[in-house]
């Protein structure tokens, strides 16, 4: 997979791609993660990349001129198509069923806003969709983009050393993860579910189903109501709440 960031700050982009999980997505060849400044595309001696709004107030937006120039540039670099994405707190809420469908795509072009953003005309001609990654302002969409990079990038085939481990992420069931615990000769095994030490494998997926079910019930209820729980995880998690309940008194 190809992504291309059109950004005034594209060593942000290159640098924070190099790290981890898309770090070695890129150096095993599953993605490759491309910045370009819109910097490079303006025609004046000054390289003006913003200006005054139309209309007054507070703040600059970004030129359609180098932007369109520079995202010319992007296309022609390579000839498979892309979804162009910008990234805006006015966007739709970017999901893990989003992710997905981003990462299933052969190419993709992220635009980060600066100042108060873009210019509207250039949205509209040549923007596919907005994305959001949160109801907050952030100063530009370098964060949002390399948050959308790690996502995506993380879902490439081969890019997680255990392929089966993004399917055991939060969200990819519409739920939350369960409590994990790690070997540790300093902590040893207390506080450790007994569960997860029997060897009953059964046992441990139910508990886990269990303790995700009710994790979610405890820190994001409005993700049940959506789930579509079938009567095996009702009752799972029935028994949660119950217990919970009754560990919990003042709290239930």
């Amino acid at each position: 997979m190809r992504i291309d960031v059109v950004t005034l700050f594209p060593d942000f982009i290159r640098d924070s791609a190099a790290l981890g999980v898309v770090g070695r997505a890129q150096e095993r060849g599953l993605l490759a993660v491309h910045g370009w400044n819109p910097r490079d595309y303006a025609t004046d001696a000054y390289r003006r990349v913003d200006d005054r709004p139309f209309g007054g107030g507070p703040g600059m937006v970004m030129l359609a001129e180098p932007l369109s120039a520079c995202l010319a540039a992007v296309r022609a670099a390579d000839p498979a198509a892309a979804p162009v994405v910008y990234l805006s707190p006015q966007g739709a809420r970017l999901t893990q069923a989003k992710v997905r469908q981003l990462a299933a795509q052969p190419r993709l072009v992220l635009l980060c806003g600066r100042y108060e953003g873009l210019d509207e005309r250039f949205i509209a001609r040549e923007v596919d969709e907005e994305l959001s990654i949160g109801d907050y302002v952030l100063s530009g969409g370098e964060l949002a983009a390399a948050v959308v990079i790690d996502a995506v990038g993380r879902l490439q085939e081969g890019a997680l050393n255990h392929a089966d481990s993004a399917l055991q992420d939060s969200f990819e069931d519409g739920l939350l993860d369960c409590p994990h615990f790690t070997r540790s000769e300093a902590e040893g095994t207390g506080g450790v579910p007994a569960v997860l030490m029997s060897g009953d494998h059964a046992a441990i997926r139910r508990w886990r189903r269990q303790q995700s079910l009710g994790r979610t019930w405890l820190r994001r209820p409005d993700l049940l109501a959506r789930a579509g729980l079938d009567r095996a995880d009702r009752a799972l998690l029935e028994q949660f709440i119950t217990q919970w309940r009754a560990d919990h008194p003042a709290g239930g």
